[in-house]
Parts: C-alpha cells; structure tokens; sequence
C-alpha cells in the first residue's frame, strides 16, 4: 500500500518538481498503475525536452569477442581457443570507421571482450588513428569494465589508463557493463566482472577526468522491482555528484544462444510493460539531475520504442549502421536510415532532430 502519510496529489507534486527521492520514498511510486507513471514522465518529459526526439547517426564496432568475463547473459563471448574467435586489426577498424562515416555517422562506438593478450599500445593506437583519419567522427570507445580490466592487465591504475586514453584523443565512453548495480544479481550473473563499486569508481574517476559517459540498464534477470529502483537511484546519486552522465539507455536482457537462457525461468525476455515501467521511472527519478532518456528500437523494437516516447523518453537511439552483441542473442538486426528514424519519430506527431554524442542537436527536420 502507498505511504498514507503522503498523499497521491503529494507524491506526484514531488514528482513534478524534481524530488530527490530517497529509496523508501521510491517504492510508493511502484503502486501507481503504468499509465499514471506514463502521464506524469511524460509532463517532466516535456518540461525539460519539449516535442523534439534526437537521434544520432552511429556505428558498434566490437574488436574482439574473446573474453575472460564469460558472464551467462552473453551471447558473443568467445573462448580464445573457438574457431570464431577474433581480434580486429588497426586497419579492419579504421575501414569500418570510414564506412560508417561515408553513410553519415557522427559517432562510433568501440566496445569487445576482455581479452588478456591484446597489449595497451593496441588500445592507444586505435585512439590516435582514429583521432587523426577520422577527426570528425566522435569518439565513444570502451565502457568502464573495459577500463578497470585494461588498468587490471597492465598493472595500471584507472587514473592512469584514463589519463593516457585521454591524451590520445579519447572522448567519452559508453555505459556498458552496468546491468544491474546491485551486488547479489551481479554475483548470479557475472561474478567474474567487475563489481557495482569497482564500475562506480570508473564512471566517477571518468567523470573527473573530464570524459563524460552514458549510463545503462539491463533488466530481465529475475531481479524485483526494488532492485530496478536501487540501480536508478545508484545512478541518479553518481550524476548528483559529477553531472558526467549524457544519457539513461535501459534495454532488456535477450536470453538466446545465452548461458542463462538455458535455464527455463530465463527462457523468454522482459515484456513491454517492464520496459514501459523503466522508462517512466528512469524520468521520474532521474528527472532535473538528467535530461536525456534513450528509447531502443534495436531491442525492443520499432513499435514499442514509439510508445516509450510517451513515457518519458526522449531520444530514439541511433541508425546503428553495425552491431554484434543483440545480434548473437537472436536479435535480427538490420540498421537504419537517417530516412527512416525520422520517419518513425514523425509518425508519434513529435519533431526529429539529428544529435551528436554529447546530444548537441546537429539539425532539426
């Protein structure tokens, strides 16, 4: 049951006016049904973002799938010894880089495994070639379990491989390997990865850095609703305290080709109304302390990603021209025209906007 001691008309004012919600007052929103959570993210949503829906013309380019994570959500983990095992070269990336821009991307994304043989100088040396071939393309490379691991590798510090990554030309990272920051999920799904605290500590020495990131969510493991709401505030308290984060991307777990999915109780993925629920917590919670919320199309699809436009979301992803993560999990995937994300944000009655990483609007359609 809701809170006597608040009211509903409360409760919603504190949502409205940009409450920091402590954990106990977050739980009170879980009783609201799902419409009256989308009503009022949707009245934030449109306080601090307007009509207008961005979206970004970008690429994934994952240089390795071997990895020493081997987490039971992940589908595109490779042993070293697997006979589709890989490691892309310098100049395999930099030809997947310069397609992506001859089809318009802003943005390149660089993520892999957690491969123990590739030396530092293999990380640097993308940095710079990219920085000096491609200057005009952002670059988004790694995720804070990627940099915990390299400064792990090279008996480095994370200030240290931050500083020098920096220095090459890095510009900011994804929020990849959060999942869910909550300790006992963690150790059910991956406890060879980095921790809750250990990913915090990356994000907040990054944010310090001056390297802003994004911040994500993967959901579908079994966790509760509270756990849900202990990963928002977890983020909600980080961008309180650095402003670093440009972006909240949740996504459901898909289960296919996966570990856990073998297991009956993870069989099937999240549905709609999970998604839905996050979306218009995510803007409740987050609300001043973070403006940009990003629907999934890749994910969730076309349909339900329009619907989350009015629950609170107001960026549709990227054209993402290439991507090999969601594909090994049984996600048919085929990226997108710059035609069509405008054509998908048109048909919600909301205005398209092509953005840049740092969700700077490039051009209004």
């Amino acid at each position: 049951m809701m809170d006597t001691k608040k009211s509903v008309e409360e409760i919603i004012n504190q949502c409205i006016n940009g409450h920091k919600f402590s954990f106990e007052e977050a739980k009170d929103l879980l009783n609201f049904d799902l419409n009256t959570l989308g009503l009022i993210a949707d009245e934030i949503r449109n306080k601090f973002c307007g009509n207008t829906v961005t979206f970004v013309c970008d690429t994934t380019i994952n240089y390795t799938n071997i990895c020493s994570g081997k987490c039971k959500f992940c589908a595109f983990y490779r042993n070293k010894s697997a006979g589709d095992a890989y490691v892309l070269t310098i100049d395999e990336i930099l030809q997947k880089t310069e397609k992506a821009g001859n089809l318009g991307a802003t943005q390149v994304l660089l993520q892999g495994g957690l491969n123990k043989d590739i030396s530092l100088s293999y990380y640097e040396t993308i940095i710079k070639a990219v920085k000096q071939k491609f200057p005009d393309v952002q670059r988004h490379f790694f995720s804070a379990a990627e940099i915990y691991f390299i400064a792990k590798n090279n008996n480095l510090s994370v200030d240290e491989v931050l500083e020098r990554f920096k220095e090459c030309g890095l510009q900011s990272f994804g929020g990849g390997g959060a999942e869910i920051l909550v300790t006992q999920i963690r150790k059910e799904i991956s406890p060879d990865k980095i921790s809750a605290e250990e990913w915090k500590d990356v994000i907040m020495k990054a944010h310090k850095t001056g390297i802003k990131t994004s911040a994500t969510m993967v959901y579908g493991f079994g966790e509760s609703k509270e756990d849900r709401l202990r990963h928002l505030l977890f983020l909600r308290d980080i961008q309180y305290e650095t402003n670093g984060f440009t972006a909240f991307i949740p996504w459901s777990f898909q289960p296919e080709n996966t570990a856990l999915g073998q297991n009956k109780f993870y069989k099937f993925p999240a549905g709609g109304i999970d998604y839905l629920e996050i979306i218009a917590l995510a803007r409740i919670i987050f609300n001043k302390f973070l403006r940009n919320i990003q629907a999934s199309w890749l994910t969730e699809g076309e349909k339900l990603a329009q619907i989350a436009l009015f629950y609170g979301a107001n960026d549709f992803s990227g054209t993402i021209i290439e991507e090999n993560v969601v594909k090994e999990a049984g996600i048919k995937f085929s990226g997108k025209t710059k035609e069509e994300m405008i054509n998908l944000i048109q048909q919600v009655g909301r205005i398209p906007a092509q953005r840049d990483t740092f969700y700077n609007v490039l051009k209004v359609f």
